[in-house]
């Protein structure tokens, strides 16, 4: 699983779900502020991760995670090893 790999997957996510347009997706890419994410779309996004990955994240840490980036950057540091 490599950077790219993880944020393919977000970012063909949001754009599916948001029903926008993938190309307006990059890592510093905002869920709220840029792309009007509610609470809905982000748990949506958080059930895929950990399907996809493996990595469990607390209420608390989907909180913290504001940005595409961020997100990336937290299944990298949690994922098992091995996962997909």
């Amino acid at each position: 699983m490599t950077r790219e790999d993880v944020f393919t997957l977000i970012r063909n996510h949001l754009a599916d779900e948001l029903d926008i347009d993938a190309a307006r997706i990059e890592e510093g890419t905002r869920f709220k502020e840029d792309l009007d994410a509610d609470s809905l779309d982000l748990y949506t996004l958080v059930q895929e991760l950990e399907d996809s990955y493996g990595v469990r994240m607390s209420d608390e840490q989907a909180a913290q995670i504001l940005s595409v980036g961020a997100a990336v950057d937290f299944v990298l540091a949690h994922a098992p090893s091995g996962a997909a």
